[in-house]
């Protein structure tokens, strides 16, 4: 969403985001959190292309802001989390490392729930091994996690062609560099899940053109022995956090 159509969309709203950035020597990170920061935190990670308001159906629900701390990030390189000069890609360990940081305004001691969608569940699965302590539970919502079964679209290559480029916003560019990092980093990943100790739910739409339904499949196999939930909709496509928005709360209330 433009400036503007944020500015109209929370015009009347009595619950409005907060808006933060954190920045270093090598990486900047913009967010937005509602509700009470005392509150158990629940992270939301977009996949590629998109942006924090990707998940705004469930950061405007009245009843996770008065239950939760909402925090909603820029991934690395996307919206406001670019660091300039800017990078052409961050891998899954840069991104981990990057968004855990936005934890710091929760004040709650309470350990973390991550929602990430897309290419956004392989990050959450990477912050889940890298930091087993804060986390509770990770929901990954059509998880592009299966290095084997990556998907490339007929138009893919021309997404690296300059002309092509300076036609195209910088969020599909960056989707698009991200895109043939995939392979690499998700094998790189195959050797993480080992390490997730949280509780994980895997949700994946019978009907998702975007995300191959194998990656459910991959999951159950990475995720053999853990404490796992798997749960197959027929008839959602990929945008399973506005298809079935209650599956994804029952989630978040069956934490407490």
């Amino acid at each position: 969403m433009t400036e503007k159509e944020l500015k109209l969309h929370y015009q009347n709203r009595l619950s409005k985001p907060l808006f933060h950035i954190v920045e270093n020597d090598s990486i900047k990170l913009h967010y937005v959190t509602l509700g009470a920061d005392t509150a158990q935190p629940v992270l939301f990670i977009h996949g590629a292309p998109g942006s924090w308001d990707g998940y705004m159906n469930l950061l405007d629900d009245s009843l996770l802001q008065h239950n939760f701390h909402l925090i909603s990030v820029d991934r690395p390189g996307y919206g406001k989390s670019q660091k300039f000069p800017k990078k052409r890609t961050y891998t899954l360990e840069e991104q981990a490392k990057s968004i855990i940081l936005a934890l710091k305004s929760n004040h709650s001691n309470k350990k973390v729930i991550i929602i990430g969608r897309s290419y956004g569940a392989p990050v959450a699965a990477k912050i889940a091994a890298l930091y087993p302590e804060k986390i509770e539970k990770i929901v990954l919502l059509s998880p592009a996690i299966d290095p084997d079964t990556e998907k490339f679209w007929w138009f893919s290559k021309f997404g690296k062609v300059f002309l092509v480029r300076w036609f195209l916003p910088e969020r599909m560019n960056t989707a698009t560099d991200e895109k043939f990092a995939h392979i690499k980093e998700l094998k790189i990943l195959k050797n993480d899940w080992k390490k997730i100790n949280s509780a994980v739910t895997v949700m994946a739409g019978g009907q998702d053109w975007i995300v191959d339904t194998t990656n459910f499949s991959f999951a159950k196999k990475m995720l053999i022995g853990k404490n796992a939930k798997f749960i197959f909709i027929p008839e959602s496509g990929h945008l399973i956090s506005h298809s079935r928005p209650d599956l994804v709360k029952k989630e978040l209330f069956m934490t407490r």
